[in-house]
């Protein structure tokens, strides 16, 4: 009997810790979110997210022939409003819903002409799947967000910490999104 107890109280024991070993290592192995890998960039060259440490970022995967290409001009009115207080907008277009022209010229060509961009902008870049560039597998394996459609928003920190994430019909200029990236500059006044 006191045999039998020992052992339940050893198994008991070696439960414990083995999980407690298997939660370390599987929390050790998580990955953090890939600011490091350049993307490509639309005027040559490259951007990380990294450039930008110390400054709030949205990232939005953008595509030139849907339904919310007008956000564009939101995007731009967006960072022409912020950036001298250090925000970037980053303007990442995409071909996985199907919505974007066929080549890197012809949407540098049409954002410049039509919305007047001068954002920083990749060119067309994968943002779901196996093909998604290493951002947004890590956002997947991180939050858990994947893109939906054209237009979704990603606001990260100073930290480069995702704050939060926004659908394609929330719009650039929203309250929704101004109040968190005010907040989020004036966070920096007050730590300056």
């Amino acid at each position: 009997m006191i045999t039998a107890r020992r052992n339940m109280h050893w198994l008991k024991s070696s439960s414990l810790c083995f999980l407690t070993a298997f939660f370390v290592l599987w929390s050790s192995q998580t990955t953090a979110l890939d600011r490091e890998t350049p993307f490509d960039s639309i005027d040559g060259g490259t951007l990380t997210l990294a450039q930008w440490e110390g400054q709030p970022v949205l990232v939005v995967n953008t595509a030139s022939m849907c339904a919310f290409t007008e956000q564009y001009r939101e995007l731009q009115a967006l960072y022409d409003r912020y950036r001298d207080q250090g925000l970037v907008v980053l303007a990442v277009p995409s071909d996985d819903f199907n919505q974007e022209l066929a080549s890197n010229a012809e949407v540098k060509e049409f954002c410049e002409l039509i919305y007047g961009i001068d954002m920083p902008m990749t060119v067309i870049t994968g943002v779901k799947g196996r093909n998604a560039h290493p951002f947004y597998q890590s956002l997947r394996q991180e939050v858990g967000f994947t893109p939906r459609w054209n237009f979704n928003k990603v606001l990260l920190d100073r930290q480069g910490q995702v704050v939060d994430t926004f659908a394609s019909r929330i719009s650039p200029l929203s309250d929704q999104i101004t109040r968190q990236i005010d907040s989020l500059l004036s966070d920096a006044t007050v730590t300056q």
